[in-house]
């Protein structure tokens, strides 16, 4: 399997439906009607939403992302675009040699200068690969003793430098040069770019739908219906077999959000897991302070 490094590096179970009832009421100065009630009927709503349509039966993976990506909601983070840090709350399990390492991490980056703080947790390792990783490990995380490191200016790059595009197709080619779509590896390397690009940068509406229209064109990625994420919220899985691995990716279809993303190697040397990648809570921070601070709580977007 050929894992290539790029320098350029991203239950739904409330099905909503249900019959729409209509209320009319007459009023008389609280006498009975003196006749029947002319005013017509009111006219029937869709009771329909977008991820009720992107989770009906026979549509194709490429379809649903797209019925998602035209309708992205904001968050109370895409309001704080001033403020000068990128926050962000990941948990993941990723493979060192033959052992799979547990960090809660919180980052603070300043998107000026590089600069900013990341208060990191460590649960001890575990041996081996074939690992699935369980709700149960969080509150190892949870319990673990936090390290604050300070970064200077420089030390904490996002995933893509500059202005992130909101062009699908401007952002595949900085995910995943052209050159390479033919590769056996370009569609994992979309998918994985995708979820760098999450786990790295605060994006707004537009970015997040692009995000999702990068993802329609991933080739040969399938959809494997509702489910949910270690931390127990319900989202849309997309999964993506390339290159020897199986990427699978579970989006929160209001928002368009990453909640979590899981790669598995499926044969080779070392098969087993290769990483797994919570994204609890991402937003803007006008200080490198916790995000539910009073200052700063409106700026965060709480996906846990």
């Amino acid at each position: 399997m050929t894992h290539l490094t790029l320098p350029a590096r991203r239950l739904l179970t409330a099905l909503l439906g249900g019959s729409l009832v209509l209320l009319t009421a007459c009023q008389n100065n609280g006498t009975a009607p003196s006749g029947p009630d002319t005013t017509p009927p009111a006219s029937p709503q869709p009771a329909t939403s977008p991820s009720t349509a992107a989770t009906a039966a026979r549509l194709t993976a490429q379809q649903r992302l797209d019925l998602l990506a035209n309708t992205v909601t904001a968050t109370p983070a895409d309001t704080a675009a001033g403020l000068p840090y990128t926050y962000v709350h990941l948990q993941t399990w990723a493979r060192a040699t033959n052992t799979i390492v547990r960090s809660d991490v919180r980052r603070w980056r300043h998107e000026a200068d590089g600069s900013g703080r990341e208060i990191i947790r460590r649960a001890p390792d575990l041996r081996g690969l074939d690992h699935q990783p369980t709700p149960g490990e969080r509150q190892e995380l949870s319990r673990a003793v936090p390290h604050s490191l300070q970064h200077g200016i420089g030390q904490l790059r996002p995933y893509l430098p500059g202005d992130i595009p909101a062009d699908p197709r401007e952002l595949t080619r900085l995910l995943a040069p052209p050159a390479l779509v033919n590769e056996p590896a370009y569609p994992r390397i979309l998918a994985n770019g995708v979820v760098g690009l999450a786990t790295s940068h605060h994006l707004d509406p537009r970015r997040r739908s692009a995000t999702l229209r990068v993802l329609a064109a991933v080739p040969h990625i399938t959809y494997r219906g509702t489910t949910t994420d270690l931390a127990g919220r319900p989202g849309m899985s997309f999964q993506v077999v390339a290159d020897g691995s199986t990427s699978t990716l579970i989006i929160e279809p209001t928002t368009g959000d990453l909640l979590a993303a899981t790669e598995w190697i499926n044969g080779g040397r070392r098969p087993g897991l290769h990483s797994y990648t919570l994204l609890l809570d991402h937003g803007r921070t006008s200080t490198t302070d916790s995000p539910t601070a009073p200052t700063t709580a409106a700026a965060a977007t709480h996906l846990r």
